[in-house]
Parts: structure tokens; sequence; C-alpha cells
């Protein structure tokens, strides 16, 4: 009696086997009906996708690959013939070729039980997707047209993938190598651009460092992937980025100026004044490489001499902006400050009138551009407050109290 059951069990897994086998031709006879029924079609796969035996059978992806072909070329032909056809089906369909095809091309290469491969389907799959490319490129700009950036990603993305793949090269000489298309170089760039829309910082690294590599837009690209760094925090790799970003593009001021904001926060302050003369010689009228550069004198190297002269060239070149005004001010106004405590301890009084006017005559000098730094901005509170100090110490008592009234109190 057992001997019987097993031969039950035998039959039974035989009998599912071959319903499965005869399911996979009853799917692909569904999609090529000249009425298809695609919904039908995947279910009747399904089953031989899921099945043990069927399964591992290169025919049955290959087929569930052409039923996804077979939907593209349908609303893909009422495109061409200018008919109503549907772009989310159409494009959904062509996304779900590949991944069929890859585990359909893994079974087809595998040896036999002679040990010899004999691929049934790799021509078929690979004049297929050689056809189709093309459109990959299409359904990426159509999600990204429509803000869905995962799915444009997904499409740039994988036209990327099928032109590197082996499949696609089957019938390729060794040795033979396939020019770079157009496509391939926009796909790399615009599958870099919806990557940044992710908040997916993995994808996005790798999708931009890829589109780096090629010689369209790079400027831009590095400029991507070093925001990608700074936004998720990798100093290292933020700065590494800038400078190579830098080699390529020596006069481009995005690299040198976040490179030169690195060095100053982390008190490299020479390198920074050695990437700020260079920001110089590339741009010498930039007002504002100048300002930078006495603000790096004044607080990193304390170099009050240099950044004073740094400043004054910086308002030569733009005497309106209210930060440099108010930054050569501080250099004279800080040294009068240290000229009048010095001047407090001295207990003559002749020379203590000396040393007095010494720092009267700093904060004369102070007084101008603090003067013009209020008027183009006075709502800083620390431009107002040097102006007090200074209108006080030089008995400029009018002074003070029309700017306290102009600001409604009595500090």
């Amino acid at each position: 009696m057992k001997k019987l059951v097993f031969t039950l069990g035998l039959c039974l897994v035989a009998a599912v086997s071959f319903g499965q086998k005869k399911a996979v031709a009853e799917a692909l006879k569904l999609a090529k009906d000249a009425k298809p029924n695609f919904t039908e079609a995947r279910a009747a796969i399904k089953g031989a996708l899921d099945n043990a035996e069927t399964k591992e059978e290169a025919k049955t992806w290959f087929t569930a690959g052409q039923i996804e072909s077979l939907q593209f070329d349908q609303e893909n032909t009422k495109q061409i013939l200018g008919q109503k056809y549907d772009e989310a089906i159409m494009y959904s369909a062509l996304n779900d070729i590949y991944p069929y095809f890859l585990k359909a091309y893994e079974l087809d290469k595998k040896p036999d039980a002679k040990g010899k491969v004999k691929p049934k389907y790799t021509k078929d799959m690979s004049v297929i997707l050689k056809a189709n490319l093309p459109y990959y490129i299409n359904g990426g700009a159509y999600f990204f047209e429509q803000r869905d950036y995962r799915k444009a990603y997904d499409f740039f993305n994988q036209y990327i993938t099928i032109s590197e793949a082996p499949l696609l090269k089957e019938g390729e000489k060794v040795g033979e190598t396939t020019p770079i298309d157009s496509n391939y170089i926009y796909a790399n760039y615009y599958a870099a651009i919806a990557a940044s829309q992710l908040n997916d910082h993995a994808i996005a690294v790798e999708a931009m460092t890829r589109a780096s590599k090629i010689d369209f837009k790079q400027n831009e690209v590095f400029q991507y992937l070093a925001d990608e760094y700074q936004r998720s925090e990798d100093t290292e790799n933020f700065e590494k980025v800038l400078g190579e970003g830098l080699a390529l593009f020596p006069k481009e001021p995005y690299y040198l100026l976040n490179l030169i904001n690195i060095y100053i926060n982390s008190g490299r302050n020479e390198k920074a004044i050695e990437y700020i003369n260079t920001a110089i010689q590339n741009d010498p009228n930039n007002a504002q490489l100048y300002d930078v550069a006495g603000r790096v004198y004044e607080s990193g190297l304390k170099d009050y001499v240099k950044a004073e002269d740094f400043f004054i060239k910086s308002i030569e070149l733009d005497g309106e902006n209210a930060d440099t005004q108010s930054n050569l001010g501080r250099i004279y106004f800080n040294q009068g400050v240290t000229q009048l405590d010095k001047a407090n301890e001295i207990a003559d009084v002749k020379k203590y009138n000396e040393e007095r006017e010494k720092a009267k005559e700093l904060f004369r000098k102070a007084l101008p551009y603090f003067e013009k730094a209020y008027m183009l901005n006075p709502e800083v509170s620390d431009n107002k407050m040097a102006l007090r100090s200074i209108y006080y110490n030089l008995d400029m008592g009018d002074k003070l109290k029309e700017m306290e009234s102009m600001n409604g109190d009595n500090e």
C-alpha cells in the first residue's frame, strides 16, 4: 500500500508539472491572440514562475518577458498610428521585460547534462531589447514630466543597465566595443538628476558618481554630487568632490568658495588664503573675495594690516556692501578700543591725553564706515552699538541723540 501511495504521488507531481508547462504555452497564446488578454496571460504564467520545476526553465521566464513585450508593442503601435494609447500601461510593460529576460538569460546559459551551453532564447531576447532600448529614455522622460522621479530614475537606470548587459552584447565579437551613443549619455545625466530628487543618499551618490565620469554637463553633475555629500554631512567626501571638481573646472567659483568655507570653518586659514588668492586671480574684480580674505586675515590669522588692505580693496570695488563697510570699520574700532584701554591704565594726565587722542583718531577712521553701514542696513545691532560708542568717545552728543531719536530709544 505504501508503494502504491508513493507511486500516485509521483504521478501527481508529474501532472502538476505538465500542467504548468501547458500554462506557459497558453499564456503566450493569450498574449498573441488577435484580441490579446494580457491580464489572463500574466495570471497563466504566474503559476509556472512559482512552480518548482518550470521556474527553473528559461522558456518560462522568456515567455513572461514576451508577454510584457507584446503589450508594450500593442500600445506603442497605437501611438505610432496616432490612435488612443495608454502611456502608463505601455511603460509599465516595458519596465517589466528586462527582469524576466535577465532570469531567462541566466537559465539559458546553463550547461546541459553533457556540459554544453546551447542557448535557445538568448538571441531573440537580445533582438527584442535592442529594438525597445530607445523607449526607456522616453519612459524616463514621461515619468520625469509627471514628477514621479522614482520611476523616471528606474527607466533611465534600466537603459544604462541594459546597454551594458552581456545579454545585449550577444553576437558581438570578442574585443569589439560599441561606441557610446547620445542616449546613453543622456540616460546617465538624467538618472543623476532624477536621483537627486529621491531623498535616497546611496542611489543619488551612485547615479551622480557614474554620470560624473562622462563628459556631458560634468560641472553641473559634480555640483549635484558635492551638494549630496554636504546634505548628508559627509564632510570628507564633500571636500574630496570639491577638489576633483576644481581640478576639472578651475574657473568655477562654486568649488573654490565652498573649499574656502571648509578651510575657514576647520581653522585651516593658510589653506583658505591660498584658495582665496587663486579665486582672486580668476576673478580679480569680485569684491566678495577680497572681503572674505580680509575676514580670514582678521579673525583667523590676526593680521590686521592685511585685513585692512583687503577690506579697502573690496570697498573700492563695491562701496554699497554694508557688511564690508562694517568689517573695515571694525578693524579701526577694535584698535581704538584697545588703545583706549591702554590710555585708561595711565595715571599721568598728559600721557593719558596723548594716548586717548590716538584712540580717538582710530575711532574717527572707523566712523565713516560704520555710518555708511548703518545707512545701508540700520537693523544690524552690532553696527548700531559700535556707532553709539564712537559718537560717545568722540564727544558727538548731537549725533548720538539724533541716532537714538531715530531708533526710538534712549540706550
